[in-house]
């Protein structure tokens, strides 16, 4: 196994504290918003087999199957198919959707063909690729997911108190929920910015009056009154009022599928993703907004925000998804327990997140049988992780947290 060196990505949105407080290192008075771990071009992390640090991209692509295993290779092809985070929100991230692996693909060609520059700021696709993502809450986590009923939706703007949204209240009460949901977000996303923008401003004054009186949706009048604050008259507002607001313990997790609207507006998690950065936002962003593409792209489906558990399957904790690219786990170690060993078919990432994990070898062996490690390895502090190529068979024991990636093959 490798010791990880990774890439702290300072995006904007992200928190000034809690990747510190979990990395034990001091904070810079920037934001640190997420830690990268995997292969992905644009900050892979870094291992040293004893020629220095080397990307561990370049390592995998000298070879594939040695690193990922013929399975993973036959699977996904030579790359590793997922990447991992550690995502630290400390103010609102844009609220956008993902394409399924067709509309990637499309998008992708058609961009291509007609010669828009990969970096260009009105590119929807980089690459054609789904983008499926888990997060997992390490501290309490608030985010939006997917559509409330409309009628939910429609009690929600009527509570505001403002005229200009009646009309959206009344199609959200009289039509099809598909018809309704697609209608007014449309709507929402096409008015001109001088009306939206005043109706936002109403709406945000209402939400936070409401949110310090209590009730039933009151944290979701916050949520949103956080919104406008820090996007003053975004109709990104008014789209976020929609969908369902969550707020994950931690340990909950939301799976986020092609088409699915969500945000996630602050706190700490680990979050796992198909390898790709194809995004298409809705609004809470400075950044272009594609209406026609998205309304193409988004799935106008009402339901609740199917907060995730993990399923005990012999003391690994899986959070279940229906992606092959990765699957997530959890190990609680416990002193005195005995060592845990990890299945060894496919290429894994572990990440501690809380207190001390031991790992030890047993070997680059082929199969997944196996007791305890005989080699030994190294101890994991939160933030700290490894690469597992295909085929290591690991243990773990401690006294601690660790977090699986790998994939199903």
């Amino acid at each position: 196994m490798d010791r990880l060196a990774n890439t702290v990505r300072p995006y904007a949105w992200g928190s000034t504290t809690a990747l510190p407080e979990l990395l034990g290192t001091a904070p810079t008075g920037e934001p640190q918003a997420e830690m990268w771990l995997g292969a992905h071009p644009g900050a892979p992390s870094r291992i040293d087999r004893g020629a220095g640090p080397v990307s561990l991209a370049e390592i995998i692509d000298a070879d594939p199957e040695a690193e990922l295993g013929a399975d993973a290779v036959r699977a996904f092809g030579p790359r590793l198919p997922f990447l991992l985070k550690l995502l630290a929100a400390g103010s609102p991230l844009s609220l956008q959707v993902h394409p399924d692996r067709t509309q990637a693909a499309e998008g992708f060609a058609d961009e291509e063909r007609r010669g828009i520059p990969i970096d260009a700021g009105h590119r929807n696709y980089k690459d054609a690729n789904h983008k499926p993502e888990l997060i997992v809450a390490l501290t309490p986590f608030d985010g939006l997911c997917g559509f409330r009923h409309p009628a939910q939706a429609a009690d929600l703007l009527a509570g505001l108190g403002v005229d200009d949204l009646k009309p959206y209240v009344d199609i959200l009460r009289a039509s099809p929920e598909e018809d309704a949901l697609r209608e007014v977000l449309t709507a929402v996303l096409s008015a001109e910015h001088h009306a939206i923008a005043d109706t936002v401003e109403r709406a945000a004054v209402a939400a936070d009056q409401l949110a310090a009186r209590g009730g039933p949706h009151a944290d979701a009048y916050a949520a949103y009154a956080v919104l406008a604050h820090h996007y003053p008259g975004d109709p990104g507002v008014l789209a976020a009022m929609l969908l369902n607001h969550v707020r994950l313990q931690p340990g909950e997790a939301l799976f986020l599928g092609a088409g699915i609207p969500h945000a996630y507006l602050g706190g700490l998690g680990v979050e796992l993703m198909a390898n790709s950065d194809n995004v298409l936002r809705c609004g809470l962003t400075p950044k272009h907004v594609d209406v026609p593409e998205l309304l193409r792209v988004v799935r106008f489906e009402a339901g609740d925000a199917g907060v995730l558990r993990p399923e005990d399957v012999n003391g690994e904790e899986v959070y279940e998804t229906p992606i092959d690219e990765f699957r997530l786990s959890r190990f609680v170690a416990a002193p005195g327990a005995a060592p845990h060993t990890l299945p060894s078919r496919t290429p894994q990432i572990l990440l501690c997140t809380a207190g001390t994990v031991r790992l030890r070898e047993a070997g680059a062996e082929a199969g997944d049988g196996g007791g305890a490690g005989d080699g030994a390895g190294p101890a994991l502090a939160p933030g700290e992780s490894v690469f597992v190529p295909a085929g290591e068979r690991i243990t773990l024991s401690g006294d601690g947290t660790l977090f699986r990636a790998t994939v199903v093959a």
